[in-house]
């Protein structure tokens, strides 16, 4: 599903209001009645009181709030609507619906100073529903004087709160608050979802999420300028790669993952289970001779390759012509992993990634490597030969890009495409709605994963399953997404007895999971 910024909504709407021939007071109809019926299907189902508490901007974010009225009225809900202007104010089809809803003769509160906040405030009891109708996409900066008050009003209020299209206060292109913000229970976006609702931990201000039809063309909703989508289950099982009956080992690639040093054995052996547990027929680790043994253990099913080393646990330059030899056979190639940060780590990547043409995702220490290779040599990722996707976290992003960390995190979808462009390469900006960006400029947000999976390995495991779909011939952006939504499903099936206990291997023990529930929802 794609996701919008206000100003490719507002086009969506012309489009569809000039060239399809669609009043815009119906699409606000739509939005409007929508918004009653999820009012009522919460009053119906929880212990809300009869009573909806509508709180009406002067926008077209208020006019779909009296829209809600009117229906909610219709239908014999108990309704008292607060004005957060004078009627007057009201323009267009917002205005239209103001005189329609007045022939119901509701019970209208015109917000006028602080006697009424106060009298609102005795007034809305725990039980009563609240449907935040204030401000719509198009506001940005700080709510002040009295609407700020109310929307105080309702961050604090313990009964159920619906948002209408965003929360009031939030930014609807970059998702910031900078002030007052309503914390909703769900928050109904209409038409396509907006890219600020997924931003973190702002998100958490929205609720669940739920996008609502009100009546666009379907065409619209697949115009190649909307660039950025949501990655979905149902779309990335087509990308699932197939198992033949008549299929071998060998049909489905060998991974070659490089890593480890002394004391970080784990990660490039969390990597290479995980490019086993996501299809790959055969898995070889390459690590320093003096962790050959230890990875002989750790390891059943993936096969070792011990590499030359400078000292005990640290890689040689000498490795370079024996991963070579040995990346020429496989079918794609995990770098990086639990490498260590020795000086030779830069100048073995340095002189091997551009000799090595097969698909390849560089991660971890590698993607420091690479940080300290681009001061002296900004064309680097750019030149290299075939495939790569890039795996940074945001401080690793930082230190590949020369940005902060409050930069990156400030505008996640902007930099990762910024600099999937400028590298020609894949990009996966990990973290709370990880992104995957491509050179031609397109973006999904994952929504899978939780804060549990905020622990030590699980981005190990991410690089040996990309690198596993890749080994396995998908695409680069498609493996990219379909291994970032795969590892968010698991990491959500380890966290259903809680977050504390979300491990890296617990994902990989609930991969086999995650591919059957894609497999399901794809039918």
């Amino acid at each position: 599903m794609k996701l919008v910024t206000a100003k490719e909504m507002k086009m969506l709407e012309q489009i569809a209001i000039h060239d399809y021939g669609m009043p815009s007071i119906l699409l606000m109809e739509h939005a409007g009645k929508r918004l009653a019926a999820k009012c009522m299907e919460l009053m119906d189902q929880t212990e809300c009181r009869q009573r909806v508490w509508i709180f009406v901007g002067k926008g077209n974010n208020g006019g779909d709030g009296l829209v809600a009225a009117r229906h909610l009225i219709n239908n014999n809900r108990r309704v008292r609507v607060v004005l957060l202007s004078d009627p007057w104010d009201f323009q267009g089809d917002a205005k239209t619906n103001y005189a329609m809803l007045q022939q119901l003769r509701p019970e209208v509160v015109l917000n006028r100073d602080e006697i009424h906040i106060s009298e609102l405030k005795k007034d809305l009891h725990d039980q009563d529903l609240a449907l935040d109708a204030i401000y719509g996409t198009g506001f940005e900066g700080t709510a002040m004087g009295l609407d700020a008050e109310v929307i105080r009003l309702l961050m604090n209020h313990p009964g159920m709160v619906v948002s209408a299209d965003l929360p009031s206060g939030m930014e609807g292109d970059s998702g910031e608050i900078k002030g007052p913000c309503v914390c909703a229970n769900f928050t109904l976006t209409f038409g396509l979802p907006k890219v600020g609702l997924y931003r973190d931990p702002n998100h958490e201000h929205c609720g669940e999420i739920e996008v609502v039809d009100i009546g666009l063309p379907i065409d619209l909703f697949v115009l190649p300028n909307l660039m950025v989508e949501l990655l979905e289950a149902n779309r990335l099982a087509n990308h699932l790669p197939v198992r033949r009956r008549d299929s071998h080992k060998g049909t489905y690639g060998h991974v070659f993952v490089v890593g480890g040093s002394k004391g970080m054995s784990g990660a490039v052996a969390l990597a290479s289970q995980a490019a086993l547990a996501t299809g790959s027929g055969l898995v070889t680790a390459g690590v320093p001779a003096s962790l050959h043994d230890v990875m002989e253990v750790k390891l059943t099913e993936a096969m070792t390759k011990p590499l030359p080393e400078m000292q005990p646990g640290d890689f040689s330059q000498a490795a370079a012509d024996n991963i070579l030899e040995f990346a020429s056979k496989a079918s794609s190639l995990v770098i990086g992993p639990g490498m260590g940060c020795h000086r030779t780590v830069k100048e073995l990547l340095c002189e091997i990634l551009p000799q090595i043409g097969i698909p390849k995702v560089i991660d971890a220490d590698g993607l420091n490597a690479v940080a300290e290779i681009l001061k002296e040599e900004p064309d680097f990722i750019r030149a290299l030969p075939g495939t790569t996707v890039l795996t940074p976290h945001p401080g690793e992003m930082a230190r590949l890009s020369g940005l902060t960390i409050e930069e990156i995190q400030g505008d996640r979808i902007g930099t990762a495409v910024k600099f999937a462009k400028a590298w020609q390469t894949v990009l996966v900006l990990k973290g709370a709605y990880t992104v995957v960006a491509t050179p031609e400029g397109y973006a999904w947000i994952n929504t899978s994963g939780n804060a549990g999976m905020a622990t030590g390995g699980t981005g190990d495991v991410l690089a040996g399953m990309i690198g596993s779909l890749l080994g396995q011939g998908l695409e680069a952006s498609a493996a990219a997404s379909l291994g970032v939504a795969l590892h968010g499903m698991a990491g959500d099936f380890a966290a259903e007895t809680g977050l504390e206990g979300v491990r890296a291997g617990n994902l990989l023990e609930h991969l086999p999971r995650a591919f059957q529930m894609m497999r399901k929802q794809s039918s």
